[in-house]
């Protein structure tokens, strides 16, 4: 197979696992979020100001105890795939839109965010499938909308 149809298939299969992970993660599908990702996966979230997680059971139990009560749908694109055989980076320009849960009025008030920012990450290819292996999320704006109760 030539070089040009191993990137295709690498860039269709990546861009699946990608829309997968926002489809699974806006659905609150906890075990299919959990499975796009490699079991020691890294979650940086500093630079949009969270935390460094480690292992995809830590990255679920994190990513579930701050979304899993709102509405959120996530959407990304144009993504910039750079292939090395198993291993891929990619950066993606992403737009979130968070409505928080009523059991977290009491600390953020009635509101959401809708953020604009890319994902950068890693992918590999194990036993013939791509899944993420490094994810740091950053951010370059926020919008921050409150809403009547």
């Amino acid at each position: 197979m030539n070089d040009t149809m191993q990137y295709l298939e690498a860039y269709v299969a990546i861009s699946q696992v990608k829309a997968r992970y926002c489809r699974t993660l806006d659905t609150k599908d906890w075990d299919g979020y959990a499975d796009v990702f490699t079991e020691d996966v890294e979650l940086d979230t500093r630079p949009a100001g969270g935390t460094l997680t480690r292992g995809r059971e830590a990255l679920v139990r994190i990513v579930r105890g701050s979304v899993d009560t709102a509405v959120t749908s996530h959407h990304v694109h144009s993504p910039e795939i750079t292939l090395d055989g198993d291993t891929a980076q990619v950066i993606w320009a992403m737009q979130d839109r968070v409505i928080w849960g009523k059991d977290r009025w009491a600390r953020l008030g009635n509101a959401g965010h809708t953020g604009y920012g890319h994902y950068h990450e890693r992918y590999v290819r194990q036993d013939g499938r791509w899944r993420i292996a490094y994810q740091r999320l950053t951010r370059l704006h926020m919008d921050i909308q409150a809403f009547e109760g």
